[in-house]
C-alpha cells in the first residue's frame, strides 16, 4: 500500500503548500482522497494517469477538502474519459457538483455515481476481493468523515521446497494458496504442512478534519499508518478548539491510545514556519512521528 501526499495544508492554497488530497494506491486500485483546490494540477505535476481514478473519497464540504473536485471531473470530461467515477461525500454534494455542471452546460461523457453519506456511525462505503474502505465519524464543524483502508487476508505462499520434496503436482498450487488439504498418492497432506501464512494485511487510517476525538480510538486500533490532522500547535489550543481542529500534540495522544504502527501529521497551519516543532510536541504523546510532505509517498 503507497499513500502519496498531493497537498497536506489547511486553509487556502498556496505556490508552495497545497490543501488536502492523497492518493491511496492498493493492489489495482488507485484512491483519490478530498480535493482541496489545484488537486488536478498536482496530479498532472506527479504524473498520475487520470483514467485510473475510479473512487473518490471527500470527507467534508469544507473548501480545502473538495474545491477542486467540479474543475478535475471536467477535466475528465474534456480528456474524453468513459470510465464511471464513484464519489463518496456527505449528503449534499450531489447537488452542489450536479448544479455547477448544469449551470456550465458541461455534462459527462461518462457516468457519475454519488454515494452520499450521513450516518454517524461507521460503515463500509465500499468493498471487493482485495479491500474495504470504512468511515471514520468525527468531530468537527460540519458532518465529516475520516476513511479506513484494509486489506484483506491473502492468499497462502506455497513452501516450493516441501511441495518439491513430495512432488506435489502444480495443478494443486491453486488448492494450497487458497488454505485447502490435498491428497497426494492417497495420503492426505494438512495445508499447513505445505505452505506459509499470508503476508499481514495492511491498514490505514485517514482522519481530517476534527476536533480532539478519542471515539475514533476502538475503530482504527493497531493500523499500520494513521494520518491525523494536526492543523496547530499548544500556543494555539484554544484556537484549535474553538474551530474543532486538533493540535499535534492531541494527535499523537489518538496514536497513542489506538497504539498504531505510525503517524503521520497533516493538515497544518500556513502560520507556522517551523514544522518541526510539531514533531518536538508530539513526541511527548508517541515516538514514531513524521509530517506530511507534498510530493512524498509513503510505503507499507
Amino acid at each position: 500500500m503507497n499513500i502519496k501526499i498531493l497537498g497536506c495544508h489547511s486553509a487556502t492554497p498556496r505556490s508552495n503548500s497545497h490543501t488536502t488530497s492523497q492518493l491511496i494506491e492498493l493492489k489495482n486500485h488507485l484512491f483519490l482522497i478530498d480535493c482541496g483546490e489545484g488537486t488536478q494540477v498536482r496530479l498532472r505535476e506527479e504524473k498520475i494517469k487520470f483514467s485510473r481514478i475510479k473512487n473518490i473519497f471527500i470527507s467534508h464540504l469544507h473548501g480545502d477538502h473538495f474545491y477542486g473536485l467540479i474543475g478535475l471531473i471536467n477535466t475528465f470530461k474534456l480528456l474524453g474519459r468513459s470510465v464511471d467515477l464513484n464519489i463518496f461525500g456527505p449528503k449534499g454534494i450531489r447537488e452542489v457538483i450536479m448544479l455547477q455542471i448544469k449551470l456550465s452546460n458541461s455534462w459527462t461523457n461518462f457516468k457519475l455515481f454519488f454515494h452520499e453519506l450521513n450516518n454517524s456511525n461507521s460503515e463500509i462505503i465500499f468493498e471487493d476481493s482485495v479491500v474495504t474502505v470504512s468511515t471514520i465519524p468525527l468531530k468537527h464543524r460540519v458532518y465529516t468523515n475520516g476513511f479506513l483502508f484494509q486489506e484483506k487476508e491473502g492468499l497462502r505462499k506455497i513452501n516450493i521446497d516441501k511441495v518439491n520434496k513430495l512432488n506435489i503436482p502444480t495443478c494443486e498450487y491453486e488448492n494450497l494458496k487458497n488454505g485447502k488439504d490435498i491428497i497426494n498418492d492417497d495420503i492426505k497432506i494438512k495445508n499447513i504442512d505445505l505452505t506459509f501464512p499470508p503476508d499481514k494485511p495492511l491498514s490505514y487510517a485517514f482522519c481530517s478534519d476534527t476536533a480532539f476525538y478519542p471515539q475514533i480510538v476502538k475503530q482504527i486500533k493497531n493500523v499500520d499508518l494513521l494520518y491525523h490532522e494536526s492543523t496547530f500547535l499548544n500556543e494555539h489550543k484554544k484556537l484549535a478548539s474553538k474551530t474543532l481542529h486538533s493540535t499535534a500534540e492531541q494527535a499523537a495522544e489518538i496514536a497513542s491510545l489506538a497504539n498504531v504502527g505510525k503517524l503521520l501529521l497533516g493538515h497544518f497551519s500556513t502560520r507556522y514556519k517551523n514544522k518541526l516543532l510539531f514533531i518536538e510536541e508530539a513526541n511527548t504523546q508517541f515516538e514514531n512521528v513524521d509530517l506530511a510532505k507534498e510530493g512524498e509517498t509513503y510505503i507499507l
